[in-house]
């Protein structure tokens, strides 16, 4: 069986998931935007992207290329601030997810979550300003009101957090059975 890891990461924790999996699993590993990726060629794509106003990194444009599922296992895997343990943040996140694919991949994939991390000062201009209008919202809701995703967002704004956890992967690759 063909296996691939893709991944679509920005500032770089997306991409550290799949090289420490590609590492433990020794599949390789390609960035969405790789010229080389033919995604055609396998039979299992583990998809691993970074979470972006609600959207997984690179993951529809990737997907969209397969021209028969039929044969095809997939792998999800989000990165993304919010703890993924959270019930209300898992539900949204595939919610998403299943808007940006098609149904019959969604159908057929295995979805994981894995908490990364934010660095404010490497944010481009752009996503600094989409941070500040969003964390200026949700500051003003009532407490009562405000999601663990909202909170978890005002403690860490204009601050360096890291989440990552490689031991998080071990539940991806017994699961995919990967190894």
């Amino acid at each position: 069986m063909n296996k691939v890891i893709v991944y679509g990461s920005t500032y770089g924790t997306t991409r550290q998931y799949a090289e420490e999996l590609s590492k433990r699993t020794h599949i390789k590993a390609l960035s969405f935007k790789d010229s080389t990726l033919q995604i055609n060629d396998y039979d299992l794509i583990i998809y691993l992207g970074g979470l972006y106003a609600g959207g997984v990194l690179g993951m529809a444009k990737t997907l969209k290329k397969i021209k028969d599922i039929s044969s095809k296992q997939f792998i999800i895997v989000t990165v993304g601030l919010s703890d993924p343990t959270d019930e209300v943040n898992r539900k949204n996140i595939r919610n998403n997810i299943k808007g940006q694919i098609a149904k019959e991949v969604f159908g057929k994939a295995k979805i994981f979550h894995l908490r990364g991390g934010i660095d404010y000062s490497r944010l481009s201009f752009v996503h600094k300003t989409m941070m500040e209008l969003v964390y200026k919202k949700v500051k003003n809701l009532p407490e009562e009101k405000q999601s663990a995703e909202d909170k978890a967002l005002i403690e860490t704004y204009n601050k360096s957090v890291n989440f990552l956890d490689f031991s998080s992967l071990d539940e991806i690759i017994k699961e995919g059975q990967l190894i």
